[in-house]
């Protein structure tokens, strides 16, 4: 009989995931060779070849494949086991991770663990900054415990099985340009339509955001936008609007409260939303994860009372 060892399997888990062992070794903080050494030992421990050389990497055998997909199955059962223990003393600790884009981290994570530090100290929470897609792949191993991403109308996110998605709150999207900008001075909506000329700042490509600005463009203006400048920090896009007069298209979280040198308009032809959504593996969470859940659930209702009030 095969003893398990867990630590082995989730590296072949990663491996699948992740595609190679260089990965595999960024994600899980370990060398590729000490990667490759565990890799080995699990196929000393079944018996059986899981992998075979590829020129400089490695691909699954058929037997390498059929035990990554009973890995997943072990791990999460090992993750609902200890989660139901946790639970059944009723301690709340542990060790919470978490990610979500700027804007869901400054408004969101930020004030959840300060509650959860005055609520429950034992229980220590990691917060890193990400964006959705990269984030998914430590979320369904295990690596991650809650991820918050965003997605915007008509441009609806993926939504992996083995996760669970909630929407969190939603809030309006704004047109920013430069204060001066002959557009903003009548203090009213402004067509995207209008904007053809203008060079424009968004997230990196590959990003919600950069996705909904084109898609944006195209459908509401009928154009490609000039998308000069790409970043996912959106106090470097707001900057590029006030110096580089560029013009943006904003969720209104993330925007200042006063800032003479930007204006904010709505955006003429549409009312666009931006929805943050809270991702986890669809399993009995831990409960310090559920306690943190709570937490977040709560700051994102008092950010909703006042999204009417923003910018």
């Amino acid at each position: 009989m095969v003893e398990w060892d867990l630590r082995r399997l989730r590296f072949l888990r990663e491996l699948e995931e992740r595609g190679t062992l260089a990965a595999v070794a960024a994600a899980l903080g370990y060398s590729p060779s000490t990667v490759s050494q565990q890799l080995a030992l699990l196929e000393k421990d079944v018996g059986v070849r899981l992998l075979d050389k590829a020129g400089r990497g490695v691909r699954f055998t058929d037997a390498g494949r059929l035990l990554a997909q009973h890995a997943r199955v072990l791990l999460s059962a090992a993750e609902a086991a200890e989660a139901d223990l946790a639970a059944l003393s009723g301690d709340i600790r542990g060790t919470v991770r978490a990610g979500g884009l700027q804007s869901a981290a400054r408004r969101l994570l930020i004030p959840a663990v300060a509650r959860m530090k005055a609520d429950h100290p034992p229980v220590r929470v990691e917060i890193f900054e990400l964006e959705l897609e990269q984030s998914l792949p430590g979320l369904r191993l295990g690596t991650v415990d809650l991820v918050i991403g965003d997605e915007y109308d008509s441009h609806p996110r993926p939504r992996p099985a083995g996760l669970r998605f909630t929407v969190l709150l939603e809030e309006p999207l704004k047109v920013v340009l430069p204060a001066g900008h002959p557009l903003a001075r009548s203090g009213g909506p402004v067509a995207v339509a209008d904007l053809r000329s203008e060079v424009w700042a968004a997230s990196a490509e590959g990003t919600g955001h950069h996705a909904m600005v084109v898609g944006t463009c195209r459908a509401l203006g009928g154009y490609e936008p000039d998308l000069r400048h790409r970043s996912n920090d959106a106090d470097v896009q707001l900057e590029l609007v006030r110096a580089a007069t560029a013009v943006a298209l904003m969720p209104a979280l993330t925007l200042p409260g006063d800032d003479r040198a930007l204006a904010v308009r709505d955006i003429a032809e549409a009312t666009l939303m931006r929805r943050l959504v809270s991702a986890t593996r669809d399993t009995p969470p831990a409960p310090a994860l559920t306690a943190f859940l709570a937490a977040v659930t709560e700051q994102a209702h008092q950010v909703r009372l006042g999204v009417q009030g923003l910018p």
